[in-house]
């Protein structure tokens, strides 16, 4: 990295101009994510990658309010087997056990009632298996836009206008393992029966992540008119978020054919979840990135896609069917960033996964470390001015292990497609950091982010990401 003279710097450091967020931690930022997962969970020499992600989304069950687990329809079912629903009982039951050494990892002693946790939880709660086989319905049996209409109403699309009904100003972030039938039905349904203006705000609650298009038999994957999804972009693309991913679910796929021997070795037989974990027959896990991409690490704002996660980055633009429009991420010069950043961040993610599995089987094991920047705690993006040509210090010493670890720190900046030079950072491994806005930077937004990794078992990571605007 090239660095600025001493008498350089301190002349320019004169000059910064920074204006952080307020320091005060909103109310809100202590509470879960609002979750909605639609999933086609069959039999394990059907469907093992499903019942793998439900095992490690019910590990993150402290991290997500899990709203609703719908079953339905996906390439491997049309109509939907109720029967196959069993599978996914069969990990809440495996919960039912582990959660009792999961607790532990936040010092939880019991439960809220089931009436109090049909309200808003705070993160690090670890619900109850009860309240989570409350919210497990089924949803719409059949895939395709066919079905649209009276008779295809279910408990899964009741439960989903429910909860966007209800007073809470969350956002729902809705991931579709398998097709997303279900709310497109719940979306016809309101939209018959409201005036446009709520139809609307209905619409602006969800934040929708569909795993590729699967609301079709897998050998008409390609007939995209067949599905509801492309309905729901061609009609409603500028009120319903909508990702359509194609980089990080064949990322996630491959890289955990690649490791299996590690799921072998922390993942099956930790804990009663990892007895019911399978063994995987064309990739590993390909649904799980649909939640990791709402997961609350620090690392993005799911509400802005272009923000690299776990689940990826995406750009609005048309989708693979040509005709419609979302946030996609099957084109390069995007698909070769998000692929990049995917296999960057597999490993923590991986080692994220295994340590809760340690948790569930042995009820001890390493936390993630807690980032701290320039005073700001929280998880939310951290917003600030500067002036192209000035130099911006950012101080991340106050961070902290909650095992008392020892932390390793690395500064970097986001890439996005098109975009210009990046600053060059200082020491990008200190806890202390500067770096020159380019002179011509003006009007741009550069996205710096803050990882932190502990020495401890599994060496976990947390982030912070900090958004500084150019003027």
């Amino acid at each position: 990295m090239k660095k600025i003279s001493s008498v350089l710097a301190c002349a320019l450091a004169v000059a910064v101009s920074l204006v952080s967020c307020s320091k005060v931690q909103d109310k809100s930022d202590n509470l879960k994510p609002r979750l909605v997962i639609m999933t086609d969970i069959g039999p394990a020499d059907v469907e093992p990658d499903d019942n793998e992600s439900a095992v490690r989304l019910m590990s993150y069950a402290d991290r997500f309010e899990i709203e609703a687990i719908i079953t339905s329809i996906g390439w491997n079912c049309d109509p939907y087997p109720p029967e196959w629903a069993d599978y996914l009982y069969r990990v809440i039951e495996a919960y039912r056990t582990d959660v009792n050494n999961l607790m532990k990892r936040s010092g939880q002693n019991g439960f809220l009632s089931l009436e109090q946790e049909q309200g808003s939880q705070e993160l690090g709660y670890w619900p109850s298996a009860d309240y989570i086989r409350s919210r497990s319905v089924m949803g719409s049996p059949k895939a395709g836009i066919g079905v649209i209409g009276p008779d295809n109403n279910t408990a899964g699309s009741d439960l989903i206008i429910k909860l966007a009904d209800e007073d809470d100003p969350r956002p729902i972030y809705v991931c579709s393992w398998g097709g997303a039938n279900t709310l497109s039905q719940a979306i016809w349904k309101v939209q018959q029966e409201r005036s446009p203006e709520e139809f609307k705000e209905f619409l602006n609650k969800f934040r929708l992540y569909t795993i590729t298009d699967q609301d079709m038999v897998y050998a008409m994957r390609m007939n995209r008119a067949y599905s509801s999804h492309q309905w729901l972009r061609r009609d409603f693309s500028q009120d319903l978020m909508l990702v359509w991913d194609e980089s990080a679910w064949l990322n996630q796929n491959a890289l955990g054919v690649q490791n299996w021997d590690k799921y072998a070795t922390h993942i099956q037989n930790h804990g009663q979840m990892g007895k019911v974990y399978p063994h995987y027959l064309w990739g590993v896990e390909g649904d799980t990135p649909s939640f990791l991409n709402a997961m609350p690490n620090g690392l993005n704002d799911p509400d802005r896609p272009e923000q690299v996660g776990w689940g990826g980055c995406h750009q609005f633009g048309v989708s693979p069917d040509r005709e419609t429009y979302a946030w996609v991420n099957w084109q390069d010069p995007l698909k070769s960033i998000s692929n990049d950043y995917e296999h960057k961040f597999y490993p923590d993610e991986f080692n994220d996964f295994a340590a809760r599995m340690q948790w569930a089987d042995e009820g001890a094991g390493n936390r993630n470390p807690v980032v701290i920047v320039n005073g700001n705690g929280g998880l939310r993006p951290i917003e600030m001015q500067a002036k192209a040509g000035t130099v911006v210090r950012a101080d991340a010493s106050k961070s902290y292990d909650p095992d008392g670890d020892n932390l390793s720190f690395e500064w970097w900046f986001q890439v996005f497609p098109d975009d210009g030079a990046l600053p060059e950072i200082s020491d990008a491994s200190a806890q202390k950091v500067s770096f020159k806005i380019p002179d011509d930077a003006a009007g741009r937004q550069l996205h710096l982010v803050c990882e932190v990794h502990d020495d401890g078992n599994f060496n976990l990571v947390a982030y912070r990401r900090v958004i500084i605007t150019v003027k």
